[in-house]
């Protein structure tokens, strides 16, 4: 087995071949770290990596392998943190120069100690643009990050930096963060699986400044992957006000491959947004899969009213709620569209932003009601492969902003459904993602239905 071929095995794979002691942590650890090496200063999908303290831990869980006794379910894994969450020892600089980077770094995201303390092999800190604020990754910070299926083209964003990680073959678990697609529009244009939870399952501190659309999530390149570490991520922890009860899931029961006799619902725009020709086509062709597979699939017209501005209410107004802290030197140095959109954000008055509220609300009831009938709702992820990097929007486009370019992720955000991408083919030789949508609190069954998907359509990767 090549260095390569050991960097693109899955979590899974590694965690069987550490028990029949065939392959190493301190191996795995060294193909992930050469793999950086070789394609970060090209692809950018890395802010900081840490050699040595990855290598001491992957020396430490070959050490508990070799007596049979792993501390937990992620034991020699080597994983990624995005470079929005906190990590002990780690500077967090958030895409920005406005960060300070002496710290104090002694704190971790609930979500990191969990994997710390099951023994994963952290890596290092993903590329993110600037604390977050667009659905593509570069940064007056880190510049641009670049996609893998093409370096002339956008990951997207902002998990760009995870995204271009697990699809590069940088590590095995990477974490991601979506507060309007953020984890899913990177996945979709990077060839992975990346799955937004339902809002609080993924104890998350401190609290996004975005608000209650922030979710926290796997990118993975299985689905069997993204089970294994959202079962880790989602274990309690009471720093965080807004997390759900703890059930003790393990989503690694979820990955049954049958939907037999499920109803799922097909909404090819989600009520009006325009889908290039050749995506709406291969969605299409994949939403025929689940038929093939049991499913009784019906077209439906979109359960939800076009919601751009009601997530601009609440996007916008957490940008400027964000900016009110920064000095006038400070300003300086930040991103001028973030600027843009805060100054925007700025400008809601009280009522206003309490109207958003209240039709998200309205949004969140439509929602519960409709998967009292359905059991899934598919649409595609993005509506066009990806585009040129170092662009907020598509060129030539006329567009302003990045979320008029991502109308199937966000709405999901604000009724805080999980939801999931998975590749259904390519244009162009660029991916394109399909978007399994659950019933609050149904990750077990978005990832049922991933896992079908996926085994007739297996997950493919850029030769890079």
């Amino acid at each position: 087995m090549t260095s390569t071929d050991l960097a693109l095995l899955s979590a899974t794979d590694l965690l069987h071949a550490y028990a029949r002691k065939t392959i190493s942590p301190v191996e795995a650890t060294k193909a992930a770290l050469d793999r950086i090496d070789a394609l970060n200063g090209k692809l950018n999908a890395f802010r900081m990596v840490d050699h040595e303290s990855a290598l001491a831990s992957a020396k430490q869980s070959e050490a508990r392998w070799a007596k049979g006794e792993p501390v937990g379910l992620v034991d020699g894994v080597p994983t990624s943190i995005k470079d929005l969450s906190l990590t002990e020892g780690w500077s967090t600089l958030r895409g920005s120069k406005t960060v300070k980077a002496d710290g104090p770094w002694d704190v971790d995201a609930p979500y990191v100690a969990r994997l710390r303390e099951h023994g994963a092999v952290l890596l290092g800190k993903t590329t993110t643009p600037e604390f977050g604020w667009k659905g593509v990754t570069d940064s007056p910070l880190t510049g641009i990050t670049r996609n893998p299926w093409d370096p002339t083209k956008t990951p997207g964003g902002s998990s760009g930096g995870a995204a271009v990680a697990a699809a590069a073959g940088m590590g095995a678990l990477h974490q991601g963060s979506d507060g309007g697609g953020s984890i899913r529009m990177p996945a979709g244009y990077t060839g992975i699986y990346g799955i937004k939870p339902t809002f609080g399952r993924v104890p998350a501190y401190p609290a996004s400044p975005f608000g209650s659309v922030a979710h926290i999530g796997p990118m993975t390149r299985t689905v069997a992957d993204s089970a294994l570490m959202l079962t880790v991520m989602g274990e309690p922890d009471a720093r965080d006000w807004y997390a759900v009860p703890y059930e003790g899931a393990d989503y690694r029961n979820a990955l049954r491959p049958s939907v037999a006799g499920w109803r799922i619902a097909y909404s090819p725009d989600l009520g009006g947004a325009t889908v290039q020709p050749e995506v709406a086509a291969l969605v299409a062709k994949a939403v025929e899969v689940f038929r093939e597979l049991g499913a009784t699939v019906e077209e439906v017209e979109s359960p939800l009213p076009n919601s751009h501005e009601v997530f601009a209410a609440h996007w916008f107004t957490g940008a400027a709620n964000l900016f009110s802290a920064f000095s006038e030197e400070q300003k300086a140095l930040i991103d001028p569209g973030l600027v843009e959109v805060a100054e925007a954000g700025a400008k809601y008055a009280l009522l206003e932003y309490f109207a958003a509220v209240k039709q998200r609300e309205a949004m969140g009831t439509a929602m519960n009601e409709f998967h009292e009938t359905y059991d899934l709702l598919l649409t595609p992820t993005l509506p066009q492969p990806a585009f040129e990097a170092g662009h907020e929007v598509p060129p030539g486009s006329n567009m302003k902003r990045w979320t008029e370019w991502t109308p199937f992720s966000y709405p999901f955000n604000l009724t805080q459904q999980p939801a999931a991408t998975i590749p259904c083919g390519r244009v162009g030789g660029l991916p394109v993602g399909l978007q399994i949508v659950g019933p609050k609190w149904g990750e077990d069954m978005v990832l049922t239905a991933s896992a079908a998907f996926e085994g007739v359509m297996p997950i493919e990767l850029p030769t890079i």
